[in-house]
């Protein structure tokens, strides 16, 4: 019932300054996103690597209004990389992009973004990385998708993601199983309305489990995004019916969420990648995180109250 509610929030310019403003929410948002500026994030990068975890890297910020904006995301995710290639870390740390960051919804916005996020992908790929495409609400996908068609002609390693909780999803899944593509597949984050959306948790549970299967029956390489203990435990044994290695599948989790499961999987030898944001405009990303899981809210709310 809040999650609309919570998602509502995350587009309130008034909210968003009482949030803001709030004593006790930088230390709570610290949770979730370590830094504001890649030497801030340097020792993050250097401490998950050591402990034999991937990462994703999220430059957050998407409430972009004018093409400059979009350039400077470029340029940031550009500095993140030579950052990468200066540690030697880039097999071990891959990008996460929003389009609306690279000015999706501006002006001839889908060409843009794709001027924008090329030189990104290009400069991912000589340091032997790759960058993923997040998916955005569901107005955004067809023009995410025929990016993502256009970048991997060149590199075909290009990630995207898919939304379980779209009714759309599955036959997209089926789409890019085929195509041999890098998939993350997550339950949705966005609000969206019945027309196009599961509104129910357990329709979302079940889309997310029948689309997974697509997945890992397809000749694509499955990112398994979720935190559920079930789901993961549902992936493992999809990825066992496939006959599909540890190497050829991964899971990936949010940074300050769950911490101790990252460790256990990759300690049983998964792949398991971290996504890790940082940025000063975290509020939308904040605001999301809180809107997925109720037990992030309730950490929020008890630690203000705690403050208070």
């Amino acid at each position: 019932m809040l999650g609309p509610v919570i998602l509502a929030a995350s587009r309130s310019d008034r909210m968003r300054r009482l949030i803001s403003a709030a004593p006790v929410t930088k230390q709570v948002v610290d949770r979730f996103i370590p830094g504001e500026t890649v030497d801030e994030m340097v020792p993050i990068i250097k401490d998950l690597s050591d402990r034999g975890l991937e990462l994703t890297m999220d430059v957050v910020g998407e409430d972009i209004t004018r093409p400059e904006q979009a350039a400077a995301a470029r340029d940031a995710y550009l500095a993140l990389i030579d950052r990468l290639k200066e540690l030697e870390l880039g097999d071990r740390a891959e990008m996460s992009v929003k389009l609306s960051m690279f000015g999706q919804a501006l002006d001839g916005g889908h060409e843009l973004a794709l001027a924008n996020v090329r030189p990104v992908v290009e400069a991912a790929a000589a340091i032997g990385t790759t960058v993923t495409l997040d998916a955005e609400d569901h107005t955004t996908l067809d023009s995410m998708f025929a990016i993502h068609e256009e970048l991997r002609r060149d590199f075909p390693q290009t990630g995207c993601v898919i939304q379980a909780y779209l009714f759309r999803t599955e036959a997209d899944a089926r789409r890019l199983a085929a195509a041999d593509s890098r998939v993350r597949l997550v339950k949705g984050a966005y609000k969206e309305p019945a027309e196009v959306a599961y509104q129910q948790k357990h329709e979302i549970d079940k889309a997310y489990v029948r689309v997974l299967k697509v997945l890992m029956e397809g000749a694509g390489y499955p990112m398994i995004g979720s935190h559920d203990p079930r789901l993961i435990s549902i992936a493992q044994e999809l990825a066992r019916r496939a006959g599909r290695k540890l190497d050829e599948y991964e899971f990936q989790m949010l940074y300050g969420i769950r911490s101790d499961e990252h460790l256990r999987l990759a300690a049983e030898g998964h792949r398991m990648r971290v996504y890790t944001a940082y940025g000063t405009d975290w509020y939308g990303y904040f605001m999301r995180r809180l809107a997925e899981k109720p037990a992030n809210l309730r950490f929020f709310v008890r630690s203000m109250i705690t403050k208070g």
